[in-house]
């Protein structure tokens, strides 16, 4: 009795796809992205190369814009710090205890990013002014915190806060809680427990949190510049630098000062990038 051959196994067919392919998606994305964002970068950068070498140096170097650069980057770094800390107590207390209004407290975490930033301006404004709720109080006792880099580094402090909250919540409700009981178990304090178990695994996200903040206030406009005061050499924030030679119609010295602070918030992303990277890595999640 001859065997009958065996009949070769049905190719299987690919599934077939929903979403369009791989080409025309990259090819909508590549498009956009330059339409958007590449060619109008690319203007600034072309706009700039119309100056000299010694034109775009003379137009970043001015003693007004290296003092509006101290006043930025040293009112935002101020603000970041505070936020971490800041922000760490917020995150932690709306993750670990329950009470009476917490959803209202989670909401208003989130009200800078849907808070128009010139409304931000005016409410601390009138709060902080010398004739306002808060600055009436404050300034016969020689404290002013409006009109100066005082009320710089506050706006950046209200308008960060979001930024450190919402990158450590997530990592604390994921926390594995029982490493902490182990740790009370083996005899460990509280202190001992939060420095050794709890935050070196929140140490990535307030580092990105950190770095978020950092960023946003280095760009930061409309809120800053109600209560900064806008006073040449020291309370003159880089932004409203750009703004003074566009009135101006210096557009190159306006393009060249721009590109400085491109180029540095190319590289913070670049840091936030790489931050969050190590955040993934270190909880195990897919790069």
């Amino acid at each position: 009795m001859t065997a009958l051959p065996h009949a070769a196994p049905a190719k299987r067919r690919a599934p077939a796809k929903v979403l369009p392919g791989f080409n025309l998606t990259l090819g909508f994305t590549i498009f956009y992205l330059s339409l958007i964002v590449l060619i109008p970068l690319s203007a600034l950068v072309f706009k700039t190369f119309t100056l000299t070498w010694d034109q775009f140096v003379s137009a970043v170097t001015g003693p007004r814009v290296l003092a509006s650069y101290r006043l930025t980057f040293g009112a935002s770094l101020i603000a970041a710090l505070v936020n971490v800390f800041f922000g760490l107590l917020v995150a932690w207390v709306l993750v670990r205890y329950d009470f009476l209004g917490k959803k209202m407290v989670d909401a208003l975490v989130d009200l800078p990013f849907a808070l128009p930033t010139a409304v931000a301006g005016i409410s601390l404004t009138a709060l902080l002014a010398g004739n306002g709720w808060v600055g009436q109080y404050l300034e016969p006792m020689g404290i002013q915190l409006a009109f100066n880099p005082n009320g710089v580094v506050i706006a950046l402090i209200f308008i960060g806060l979001p930024f450190v909250v919402r990158t450590v919540q997530p990592v604390l409700e994921d926390a594995e809680k029982e490493l902490e009981e182990a740790a009370t178990c083996l005899g460990a304090t509280r202190w001992q427990t939060f420095t050794k178990v709890i935050f070196p695994s929140i140490a990535p996200a307030l580092l990105t949190g950190f770095a978020m903040a950092f960023a946003r206030a280095i760009g930061e406009y409309g809120s800053v510049i109600f209560i900064a005061g806008n006073m040449p050499m020291i309370s003159e924030i880089t932004p409203l630098i750009i703004i003074g030679k566009l009135e101006q119609y210096d557009y190159a010295g306006a393009t060249a000062v721009a590109l400085v602070m491109l180029v540095f918030s190319f590289v913070l992303l670049l840091i936030i990038n790489a931050l969050q990277t190590w955040q993934r890595r270190r909880s195990g999640a897919p790069v």
